[in-house]
């Protein structure tokens, strides 16, 4: 037996993973690796190889779930020189003649396949070709790897690609090179052979070191963010050391083919909207001739394909007409901050998710801009946006018209470097509403039902994920098989779901039902005085929280003068009596006021336990059962944390100059009353007040989760109100980043959870990540009351007080008419203009 025996899988005992033969891809692994990365490669990218895909290793591997090839007489030591020589001798001897490409990838790398089979095509096969990232070794090497000064190599890393001709003329003569190896490294060998008796080096160009991209970063590569241009604009990233890297660069590239699929998808409304208006049908007429559908479903089917209508109309900033001047969308100004007219806050800093979706359309503008940049010798770089222009339209998408400073640089011909500035007018569309049913943390196979929808949404053993999805770009076609991206779970949004906002996937599921049990509430209160106010709380409380729902429990924490704790604690004690299967209790507290000493004494107290969800909220709150429900919802044990933004009064007798009331309504009037009637909604508009965006005073969470050691409950140097809040939310931030800057000692190597198991049983231990979920939620209302601001708090709670305070005057329009009304306001105003 010569050394070049192998032993593997039969040719005709290879999964073929497409009816096309374009390419045969071998991946070199390792035994120890099989089931890491080697298998973290099958399950993304190796299944959609337009062609073939086989793992070469050592002569003792085995794995049933890869198609694997063992060959004999080699073992797994660094250089793996006869391994790759072998593995290409292997694909010659048995695949030669069927197919037309051949590439050689390391365990390590990611390949986007799509991306590979466009490559290809565009490619002679005929012809010799060895493709690859050239080198001819680092500042140490150089000179030393017996490298004529025109020769090269392929560096294997990013990957190796060989044409047919290339593969036949090289195969016969393996056993030479093998026998006259100059170095230590397989890649440049194989270019050195590859060099000699094909007669061709690795191909220069630039380029490709942007198509099969190495990072440098190590073990760290990949592991941030993943919008940037190498990611996007490559065919195979290197190195990917850790196998749930690779499931997240899999995960994110299948979302960049949703987004394709779903450009497509408004381009082929925009098709059949453009051919209903040549073919003279009337919009409201569903029927391209009697009993011919313009679509095979309406919009009673999951399978309803949207409304052409709306999501073919073509881009035009005019595509919004108002019929009057209260349906203008004015637009946000954008520079170094942001400027918004009708905003709380007029002007702010950027928010980190508009930062993030103007660098992914600079992104796509620019790679659109320099598609066929090298063939015309030229590159057109972004430097910065100078202003740029924003509003959203919720039945559209959004619009931006962008000042953009770039550098036009041409290296044909006349070299030239010269910025120029160029206005972008951009429309991101929306496409249609999509909800995905999870069932358990499992996204289902099979499409759901519209009586399976009707079941969960009724109380079933499920969740719905709703989204409204921007196109942003391609060119792939097929609704279907967009649909089979997204794992065949998405479903269009159903009038039958209860919820308002997105529900998130829960599984604590009791019954053969599939009822979700109500997990107990228990309202925490911090309490100075102010009885009235607090009588006015308890009608809410036993109207709603006793009376419907009966599984929600108080406990007040309370600061009051010895004249009234009688009066308090006897109510408190009347509903204990009265409701004995709900747990009222109350902490009596002395000392200065302290919000945050307050609650962090109610949490630690033995009045809750850890299963309970503790929702903080304050005393001039009114709620409803629908906030009962959001709250069980949107707080999931371990992994989320629910901070609602409330809907707050408006002064309805704010004294602005001389002015008496801006706003008198038989709705303050009763709001505020004693006699409020807490299960009629409340009626939310501009004129009657705000969503307090800044606010983070209630929050819901378990209290198992906050008195996790890295969050450990709430501030208790702070004196007063406010500022305690902010705190608290700062410790579950900072307890996330602690939480991923463990996930990077692992990438590090300083921790290795797959070959340590009691590393891993450690990182498995470590505490989750809790997000932060915010929504509006109309059901919880701040009933006005004046606000007196004590200048003896701290600066920072001071301002905050302030800034409250001034929310509270009234909306934007109505101060405004009410400044331009009153001629003493205006003179005040020019004046004091005049003086800056």
């Amino acid at each position: 037996m010569t050394a070049l025996e192998i032993i593997g899988l039969h040719p005709s005992e290879m999964p073929d993973n497409s009816q096309r033969n374009l390419v045969f891809v071998g991946v070199m692994t390792a035994k120890d690796f099989l089931q890491s990365r080697a298998k973290a490669v099958y399950d993304t990218w190796g299944k959609n190889i337009p062609g073939r895909i086989a793992f070469f290793s050592s002569e003792e591997s085995v794995a049933d779930n890869l198609p694997l090839v063992a060959l004999r007489g080699v073992d797994d030591r660094y250089p793996p020189q006869k391994k790759s020589f072998m593995m290409l001798h292997y694909m010659y001897e048995h695949y030669i003649d069927r197919f037309e490409w051949f590439a050689r990838a390391d365990d390590d790398v990611f390949v986007r396949t799509d991306k590979l089979e466009q490559f290809l095509r565009s490619i002679d096969s005929s012809k010799p070709q060895f493709i690859g990232q050239a080198g001819r070794g680092n500042s140490e090497e150089f000179g030393l790897l017996s490298l004529e000064f025109d020769e090269n190599f392929c560096m294997g890393g990013p990957g190796v690609i060989m044409s047919r001709e290339t593969l036949r003329r090289v195969a016969p003569h393996i056993p030479t090179c093998l026998k006259n190896l100059y170095s230590t490294h397989e890649d440049v060998e194989v270019g050195r052979c590859v060099q000699k008796f094909a007669g061709i080096p690795c191909t220069w160009n630039y380029e490709m070191q942007s198509i099969l991209h190495h990072n440098s970063s190590g073990n760290r590569a990949f592991s941030g963010n993943l919008k940037n241009k190498e990611v996007h604009s490559a065919i195979t990233l290197h190195p990917v050391k850790r196998p749930a890297l690779m499931y997240r660069l899999h995960a994110y590239t299948l979302g960049l083919k949703a987004q394709e699929f779903r450009q497509q998808s408004l381009l082929l409304h925009r098709d059949i909207a453009q051919m209903t208006t040549l073919l003279q049908i009337p919009k409201i007429n569903k029927n391209l001739a009697p009993g011919v559908p313009i679509f095979p479903q309406d919009e009673t089917s999951p399978a309803y394909l949207g409304d052409h209508n709306v999501l073919g109309s073509t881009p035009d900033l005019n595509r919004h007409r108002p019929a009057h001047l209260g349906e203008l969308i004015e637009w946000d100004f954008i520079a170094k901050s942001l400027y918004s007219a009708m905003h709380p806050n007029p002007k702010r800093k950027i928010e980190s998710s508009l930062k993030e979706g103007l660098n992914d359309v600079v992104r796509e503008i620019m790679e659109h801009i320099n598609n066929f940049s090298r063939q015309r010798g030229r590159v057109i770089e972004f430097r910065e946006l100078l202003y740029g222009y924003m509003r959203v339209n919720s039945l559209y998408g959004q619009d931006l018209i962008l000042d953009l400073l770039l550098v036009y640089k041409k290296y044909r011909g006349k070299k030239m470097t010269v910025p120029v500035r160029r206005h972008l007018y951009i429309q991101r569309s929306f496409t249609d509403i999509r909800v995905r049913e999870i069932t358990g943390g499992v996204v289902p196979a099979h499409a759901v039902t519209a009586l399976d929808r009707r079941r969960i949404a009724g109380g079933g053993g499920g969740s719905a994920e709703v989204s409204r999805m921007m196109g942003t770009g391609g060119n792939t076609t097929g609704l279907d098989r967009m649909r089979s991206i997204l794992n065949s779970g998405w479903e269009r949004l159903s009038d039958t779901l209860a919820s308002q906002f997105p529900v998130a996937a829960r599984s604590d599921f009791r019954g053969p039902s599939l009822t979700p049990a109500k997990d107990r509430i228990v309202f925490v209160i911090p309490l100075a005085g102010r009885s009235e106010t607090f009588m006015r709380f308890l009608r809410n409380f036993e109207e709603i929280a006793l009376g419907r729902d009966g599984r929600t429990d108080l406990l007040v924490s309370m600061y009051v003068d010895p004249a009234e704790s009688p009066l308090v604690t006897g109510l408190l004690d009347q509903l204990r009596a009265q409701y004995p299967r709900n747990r009222i209790n109350y902490l009596q507290l002395y000392g200065n006021f302290s919000r945050g000493v307050a609650l962090d004494r109610a949490i630690k107290s033995p009045f809750c336990k850890p299963g309970d969800i503790l929702f903080f909220i304050d005393v001039d709150m009114i709620f409803t059962q629908r906030t009962l429900d959001r709250i069980r919802t949107n707080v999931i044990r371990n992994r989320q944390v629910y901070l609602p933004i409330v809907f707050s009064e408006y002064d309805p007798q704010p004294e602005v100059g001389r002015s008496a009331k801006l706003i008198t309504t038989e709705h303050h009037r009763s709001s505020s009353s004693s006699f409020r009637n807490f299960t009629a909604p409340y009626p939310v508009s501009n004129s009657n007040g705000y969503f307090r965006q800044f606010g983070y005073g209630l929050a819901g969470i378990y209290k198992a989760d906050i008195l996790r050691p890295d969050i450990g409950g709430f501030n208790t140097d702070i004196n007063g109100w406010g500022l305690e809040d902010v705190k608290f939310l700062e410790n579950i931030i900072a307890a996330n980043v602690k939480g991923s800057a463990r996930l990077l000692d692992v990438a590090d190597g300083k921790v290795d959870p797959f070959q340590d198991p009691l590393s891993l049983q450690q990182h498995q231990q470590l505490p989750q990540e809790l997000t932060v979920f915010r929504a509006p939620d109309p059901s919880l209302v701040h009933i006005f009351h004046p606000i007196s601001c004590d200048r003896n708090l701290e600066e920072a709670q001071y301002r905050m007080c302030l800034g409250t305070k001034a929310n509270t005057l009234g909306s934007f329009q109505v101060l405004e008419e009410r400044f331009v009304r009153d001629r003493e306001l205006l003179l005040y105003g020019r004046r004091g203009r005049g003086r800056r």
